[in-house]
């Protein structure tokens, strides 16, 4: 099975494409709900994270802080890398079991920190949904009601955009009409199940 990771800055349109991957039955795995589970109160995981951070990040109803938290790590280099210690082989572990239960002719693993994480392994293409940096930060501003040096933190705490297309095997620009980020997957799609064919895999979507 093909494993497409699927990534890009924030507010690129990550979402919006693993969507019309769906529409075609294929499975989306997306590393962030993975990220939510791997903490969720009772596992080791927010364990972990409440003994390297502190009771500030716990809420009292025993979950995590998640505002909190972001706002520590995105201030602290050395804390994001604390955190990623923790999660990231959290998520791995959970990944791999994911994946294990597939046999589709490929899959799409969407990935935010796929650049700047430990992940690049486990995927055989990286599709990287690309849009200019300002309509990053405009879109950040609108959708999370952040100031303007609040949005420019977070695309600062992730890779570049050269970092990221750099390492792209497939590009998606995202900066017009929905039809066309839709119309460039669904191309992108038959791609993959040609790629998918040629090495062995399944050959259709039940």
């Amino acid at each position: 099975m093909l494993v497409i990771g699927l990534t890009g800055g924030i507010a690129s349109g990550k979402s919006a494409a693993a969507d019309r991957f769906a529409a075609h039955g294929v499975p989306i795995i997306d590393t962030d709900r993975l990220a939510r589970a791997v903490v969720e109160p009772g596992t080791p995981g927010l364990e972990a994270v409440r003994r390297a951070f502190g009771e500030e990040v716990i809420e009292p109803d025993g979950r995590l802080n998640r505002r909190r938290l972001r706002e520590i790590v995105f201030a602290d280099e050395a804390a994001r890398d604390r955190l990623n210690a923790i999660v990231h082989p959290l998520i791995g572990e959970l990944l791999a079991q994911r994946l294990a239960a597939l046999s589709t002719p490929y899959a799409v693993l969407v990935v935010p920190l796929l650049v700047e994480g430990g992940l690049s392994r486990q995927v055989d293409r990286i599709l990287v949904i690309d849009v200019p940096e300002e309509t990053q930060i405009r879109r950040v501003m609108n959708r999370d009601d952040v100031s303007r040096e609040q949005a420019m933190a977070v695309l600062r705490a992730q890779a570049s955009r050269q970092e990221r297309l750099a390492r792209a095997d497939d590009v998606i620009t995202n900066g017009g009409a929905i039809e066309a980020l839709h119309a460039a997957v669904d191309a992108l799609h038959e791609r993959y199940l040609a790629l998918s064919r040629e090495s062995g895999g399944a050959s259709s979507f039940e």
